[in-house]
């Protein structure tokens, strides 16, 4: 419909997704009154559920019979309703979200209402929308439902079509007069919140999805994000409008926002909604449902900036968990459990996107596997990298309880040890560690644990100190003691240590730590401080001995500070670091900090 690919197009339909996540479903006319914690009641903590989208995407043989997303029909609907209330409810698993198609027939040919509101195509949806959201409701789940941002092209009608509930008001009011277009396909007309008549179209939008009684909706091709930027594709006033109407209506509705929303707006998702899509879609768009090289593997880089933005209220959204089928997912078992690692330690929305009535028994124990969903559902904080993003990644945790969620990534294509060491957590000595994907204790293990991992593969633990606190010794990049090359120079930093950072690590670029004392010869844990707003890599070394290369994760922005760990080989007295742009582009150094021991 908006002169794209099918695909293009179906996703441009996804827009709007908002997302459930009250305990109980209140019909409208027994909405709650909205508080103050109204949001974080709503998302107090990630949603677990179903998604529409994958198979919708997929051209895996028997999923579209009758043309590409075909599949999203109310039958099919029901069917994986069922299949969750039966199979998956009692793990926590309570959403059904339908996604983008549902107001159109297979030829893309939309639906609306008299007012321009979305409607039910009637092949795809013969019963109507709210029969199906009731129906989802009587098996004790929570329903949800998909729009894009904006006015859709159809729905415009000349800007004759006149708006619910707001006399004189038609569609010619709503919309820029020169008709520019937003959202990640350009499928809608920008809306022009300056006019009164603009904030009554969502009200009434709000309205309809509240009284058909949804729980969650998915807002899609957002902006700033999916693919664009610039004021034409801004929509943090349709998100705030959205917010408003919600919060108007009194009903408990989870906000979704996607995709690869803009990180320099992150305040703003986090003010006006309850999720929000980090990253592109996972959906491969090709014969299986995802595939790890497509944009599974991507989250590893492209989480660990958002990390510290997510809690109740609000949570990063990885986008589907599609671990359940087997040969359809497209992924090995490896891959598989590796998936479901990251988006649990990351505390992602578990929503699947696979044949809930064909689970097999691999993936079923996946979707399933208590302790790890308590990893996802806890009060801890996401676990972010505790080491660079190399191939070869450790990602923690610290819970409330004192103990440590630990997983370990060897994101290679070749099997590969992976070590914890304890210094990188914070502690010294001895701990107990539990192995939570096989529900195992492991025992008891000193300074580190190490783990032979096949291409692709993770272990998940949750480790216990046994010994005590590291202790360090920090020094300042920016000391005059230190040594910089080529272009590196002193930078002021707010967030920094000592309100000061070295920048401009490029193109042979150096900073050279000196004097850094160690008590004897060993590999330390040195501790490094950093800010980038993007994955940089820079190679470390000491005492002029051979450099290694480690990728930093980015931190968001170029005013937020991130930290890392990597191995580092000191002889005892005094020794030097140096940070080595290369050819290339270094992350700013804030500061080192030394364990006062070897690991």
């Amino acid at each position: 419909m908006y002169s794209l690919t099918p695909v293009r197009a179906l996703r441009a339909m996804v827009v709007l997704a908002l997302t459930a996540g009250f305990a109980t479903y209140l019909p409208a006319a027994e909405a709650a009154t909205p508080t103050a914690d109204t949001a974080t009641a709503v998302a107090a903590k990630p949603y677990m559920g179903w998604s529409s989208w994958s198979m919708q995407s997929s051209k895996y043989p028997g999923l579209n019979p009758d043309g590409d997303y075909s599949y999203l029909t109310e039958a099919n609907v029901t069917k994986q309703t069922d299949a969750l209330a039966s199979k998956l409810k009692k793990y926590g698993y309570d959403h059904i979200n339908i996604d983008a198609g549902w107001w159109r027939d297979n030829s893309w040919t939309p639906e609306y209402d008299q007012y321009g509101r979305q409607a039910a195509d009637p092949k795809r949806f013969p019963s109507g929308m709210k029969a199906v959201a009731d129906r989802i409701h009587s098996k004790g789940l929570k329903a949800g439902i998909y729009l894009p941002a904006g006015l859709e092209k159809e729905a415009y009608n000349s800007g004759k079509t006149p708006i619910w509930n707001a006399d004189g008001c038609t569609t010619a009011d709503i919309v820029y007069s020169d008709l520019r277009t937003t959202n990640g396909w350009d499928s809608s007309y920008k809306l022009d919140f300056s006019r009164p008549c603009t904030q009554k179209y969502i009200d009434s939008q709000a309205q309809l999805i509240a009284d058909w009684g949804y729980d969650y909706l998915k807002l899609d091709g957002v902006g700033p994000g999916s693919g664009k930027s610039g004021d034409q594709y801004d929509n943090v006033a349709d998100v705030a409008a959205w917010n408003k109407a919600i919060t108007a209506i009194g009903r408990p509705i989870h906000l979704e926002l996607s995709w690869s929303l803009d990180y320099g707006h992150a305040a703003d998702w986090k003010k006006y909604s309850n999720g929000w899509r980090i990253d592109t879609d996972v959906e491969c768009y090709c014969n299986t449902l995802v595939t790890w090289e497509n944009s599974v593997d991507d989250r590893w880089d492209d989480t660990p900036a958002w990390t510290s933005l997510a809690g109740p209220g609000g949570w990063n959204d990885l986008d589907s968990l599609d671990v359940g089928n087997g040969a359809m997912d497209g992924l090995t078992k490896a891959e598989r459990q590796s998936y479901a690692t990251l988006w649990a330690v990351a505390k992602s929305p578990l929503f699947t996107g696979d044949d809930l009535t064909k689970l097999d028994d691999y993936g079923l124990s996946l979707l399933t596997n208590r302790e790890v969903i308590g990893v996802d559902q806890s009060d801890a904080p996401p676990a972010r990298p505790v080491t660079p993003s190399d191939a070869q990644q450790v990602w923690a945790a610290k819970n409330p309880n004192g103990t440590y969620t630990v997983a370990l990534f060897n994101l290679s294509d070749a099997p590969a040890a992976v070590s914890a060491n304890w210094t990188t957590l914070g502690f010294t000595g001895k701990a107990a560690v539990r192995d939570l994907w096989n529900h195992e204790d492991l025992g008891t293990y000193t300074n580190k644990v190490t783990q032979a991992l096949p291409a692709h593969g993770s272990r998940l633990f949750t480790v216990t100190p046994r010994g005590s606190a590291v202790t360090l010794t920090g020094y300042e990049a920016e000391a005059a003691t230190n040594t910089l090359s080529g272009n590196a120079n002193i930078a002021d930093c707010s967030a920094c240590s000592g309100g000061k950072k070295v920048g401009n690590l490029y193109v042979g670029g150096k900073l050279t730590v000196n004097n850094v004392v160690a008590a004897k010869a060993g590999t330390y844990q040195v501790k490094i401080a950093y800010v980038s707003g993007d994955s940089r890599s820079v190679s470390v070394s000491s005492n002029g001995n051979g450099a290694t290369s480690h990728k930093f994760p980015s931190t968001g922005d170029w005013g937020t500070v991130g930290t890392v760990s990597v191995p580092v080989t000191l002889k005892a007295g005094a020794n030097t670091i140096t940070f080595d742009s290369g050819s290339g582009y270094a992350p700013d150094i804030d500061r080192i900090d030394v364990p006062n021991s070897s690991s």
